[in-house]
């Protein structure tokens, strides 16, 4: 791939493109808005002028409603010798292009599982993909040097590609991307008309479950409306799951104790279905998750401490396997998490207090 056309300079394509133009590839931008085109020129993920003959592959990263459109005029100008889009649902799009009657051998559908709360040309990177999936949905119909320049597209970002039908992904982006916006959505608007009291009283476990809530609405709604059916198939289980767990918790409230024991088992039901699910999601590198000890530390806010922390753990000969920050409120202070393999949690913490840091193990 010598050259490419990114048609929608938002996130994932404005990080598409960055990516591309640091693996030497020659990359012109476009875009509904053009400021947004020259924002992301501006950023050095390419040219906002238009290339002057087909390109070796376009990148469509319109929003799903729009994919199917967007294609459609780039393949009929013979803007490319292939066309892949970016957008998280893949059978649609493609249904309405063969309705549209075009020959779909130089177009693969993708989709990049990576992404950020922030949306546009300022929040992209172009680390945004690095070792995360990124899905290809090619056909028997689809061109082998199509498919090959897919697979380089992905390989310069860094991500890695899995192979799927395009029903099917749809259906596994509904589980483990669509509904959970939605239901994160839901807990976070119990937060707008809460107390100040209760707000102020915000942990981490709220911070976790809502991060996805800050994520643009209208974006969502473009991609809900383009796989309405198998979110909803999901939301409608998740509702039986909360109509038993409140008629658990009203039973908690009874005087009966034969109820209380039924409410109890209700409620350790649906907690450990929720830990069974909870062991495979993939943990560090795609494996298995692993059971990491945690070593608690007292982290002032100030400017070199997450340096010299981690610069610590190093002279101790311990690997930080992951890092979370619980940040107290209305203080300048937090508490880092250190996860760490058990046999290296005692010496990590004795070290970290040899060299003066507080350790709340």
């Amino acid at each position: 791939m010598r050259t490419a056309l990114v048609i929608g300079t938002g996130l994932i394509g404005t990080s598409a493109a960055l990516a591309l133009t640091q693996r030497g590839v020659t990359v012109h931008l476009a875009d509904h808005d053009p400021e947004q085109a020259r924002t992301a020129a501006a950023l050095g993920a390419g040219t906002d002028g238009p290339p002057g003959g087909p390109v070796d592959l376009a990148i469509v990263a319109a929003p799903p409603a729009h994919v199917a459109r967007v294609l459609a005029d780039a393949m009929e100008r013979g803007a490319a010798r292939g066309y892949v889009d970016v957008a998280s649902v893949k059978g649609g799009p493609r249904r309405e292009l063969e309705q549209r009657g075009l020959d779909l051998s130089a177009y693969i559908g993708t989709h990049p599982m990576s992404g950020r709360e922030k949306s546009g040309p300022l929040a992209a990177g172009a680390d945004l993909f690095e070792g995360r999936p990124w899905v290809l949905t090619p056909t028997r119909d689809t061109d082998t040097e199509v498919l090959n320049l897919a697979l380089e597209l992905v390989s310069h970002c860094r991500a890695v590609p899995v192979v799927m039908e395009a029903d099917a992904h749809d259906r596994a982006v509904a589980l483990v991307s669509h509904m959970p916006h939605l239901v994160a959505g839901m807990v976070a608007a119990r937060l707008e008309d809460a107390e100040e009291a209760a707000v102020r009283l915000c942990g981490q476990g709220i911070r976790d479950v809502t991060r996805i809530a800050a994520s643009d609405p209208r974006m969502w709604v473009d991609i809900l409306s383009a796989n309405p059916g198998p979110v909803a198939d999901l939301l409608t289980d998740i509702g039986a799951d909360l109509e038993e767990t409140v008629r658990a918790l009203r039973a908690l409230q009874s005087s009966d104790e034969d109820k209380r024991r039924e409410g109890s088992a209700g409620i350790e039901d649906v907690l450990r279905r929720g830990n069974a699910g909870r062991t495979r999601v993939p943990g560090k590198h795609g494996s298995a998750p692993r059971a990491y000890e945690v070593v608690a530390v007292l982290i002032d806010d100030q400017p070199g401490q997450l340096a010299r922390i981690f610069a610590d753990a190093g002279r101790a000969g311990v690997n930080i396997e992951d890092v979370r920050i619980e940040h107290a409120t209305g203080q300048r202070a937090g508490l880092i998490q250190l996860m760490v393999e058990p046999q290296a949690a005692p010496v990590l913490a004795a070290a970290l207090r040899e060299r003066g840091w507080s350790v709340r193990q």
